[in-house]
């Protein structure tokens, strides 16, 4: 069964963007982990740090549901 031109193209932009946040975004963590903005004098980690490991999260949630959402283009 062939599938139609947009759901090809659907299907691809999906898997480049979960691809791109896969590829890129946890690329950051190391970065992240190591600015002196990620501790406190005290040691502990601040907002600067949670905040960006929430964003690292939420864009590998949006890569897996991507995927998903790619599979289920293809197999509907």
């Amino acid at each position: 069964m062939d599938a139609p031109p947009v759901v090809v193209v659907a299907v691809t932009v999906l898997l480049l963007g979960a691809l791109f946040n896969v590829v890129a975004w946890p690329r950051f963590y190391p970065r992240i982990a190591a600015d002196p903005r990620s501790r406190d004098k005290a040691g502990r980690r601040t907002a600067f740090f949670r905040v960006h490991v929430v964003l690292i999260a939420i864009a590998l949630v949006i890569a897996v549901l991507s995927v998903i959402a790619a599979v289920l283009l293809l197999v509907g």
